[in-house]
């Protein structure tokens, strides 16, 4: 049973007749009445009263009659649908990302419901090492991470360049002058963030190549608890530039330049390689290309293989 024979049998009922269905559907009537037989033969049922003239339906018939139409109903609701989706007049975009690469997302987020206001989007916040299982799970589209993913079924676009930077309350000794080496903060007690990340394996690196302590006394669960607690006058921190910018802009915290600690953090949009992206998805990635553009550095959009 399919919808084209359906269709047919709506035209027999509604005409109440074999040829005049056929001049509606722009058939013969031989093949309607071939039609109908066959829709029959599948369901084991009479479908329409051949002794009477005016095409009256069976109980059969007369039961399948509103299921049929339901049945073209929904088929005329998804195409409808679909067309809306084209039209991104609807749709949900969904995304994964963690404290810290939310933060880049509000000003393209904001760009893209500009554009789209009937995009519904919803950001999950996620660990970075587990946004491309999510992404291959079909749990979310589209990802946001501080690294180069390592699974050839996921894709990478690079979107922003942030720096590592070192950060004081503007009390604290090095505020003044602005700048430290390295062997100079391992008189200073860190305050860091308690997940493992890449990131933070290259400082601790840095530092024992210039045999240097690096004093993590204090490890706490989010970048605004560092940030606060450091603004407090609790030694020193080591963030992206990010997600300290308008702290250092309102000067309640200070930057301050380490020349052994330039680090680049690339942030990049990634997604599944072989999955065809929804409408919503595509948008957005327009959206963020026509943002890098239009705004250029620190925003950007290249190609994962090119960086």
């Amino acid at each position: 049973m399919d919808l084209f024979q359906l269709e047919t049998f709506l035209a027999v009922a509604e005409e109440r007749s074999f040829s005049r269905a056929a001049t509606k559907l722009h058939r013969t009537q031989p093949a309607i009445s071939q039609v109908i037989a066959k829709l029959e033969a599948e369901l084991g049922e009479t479908l329409l009263e051949r002794s009477s003239r005016d095409g009256t339906l069976t109980d059969a018939g007369e039961v399948l009659r509103e299921y049929a139409q339901k049945m073209l109903n929904l088929r005329n609701d998804a195409s409808a649908a679909l067309v809306d989706l084209r039209s991104l007049h609807q749709g949900i975009l969904s995304i994964a990302a963690n404290e810290y690469t939310c933060l880049y997302l509000l000003p393209v987020l904001d760009a893209f419901r500009k554009k789209h206001p009937k995009i519904k989007v919803a950001v999950q916040r996620s660990l970075a090492s587990r946004i491309a299982d999510a992404l291959l799970s079909h749990t979310v589209e589209v990802g946001v991470v501080g690294f180069r993913p390592g699974d050839p079924n996921v894709q990478a676009v690079t979107v922003y360049r942030d720096q590592l930077v070192c950060i004081v309350s503007p009390t604290h000794p090095l505020a003044r002058a602005g700048k430290a080496s390295i062997q100079r903060l391992g008189r200073e007690s860190f305050t860091a963030h308690n997940v493992p990340s890449p990131l933070r394996q290259k400082v601790i690196e840095a530092f024992k190549r210039h045999r240097t302590p690096l004093r993590m006394d204090v490890e706490l669960p989010s970048l605004e608890a560092i940030k606060r607690f450091v603004r407090l006058g609790n030694g020193v921190a080591l963030v992206p530039r990010l997600t300290a910018e308008s702290e250092v802009a309102s000067g309640v915290l200070r930057v301050v330049d380490v020349p052994e600690l330039q680090m680049e953090r690339k942030l990049r949009l990634v997604y599944r390689r072989s999955a065809a992206l929804s409408h919503a998805a595509r948008a957005f990635l327009e959206v963020v290309e026509t943002h890098a553009r239009e705004h250029g550095d620190p925003f950007c959009f290249t190609s994962a293989a090119k960086v």
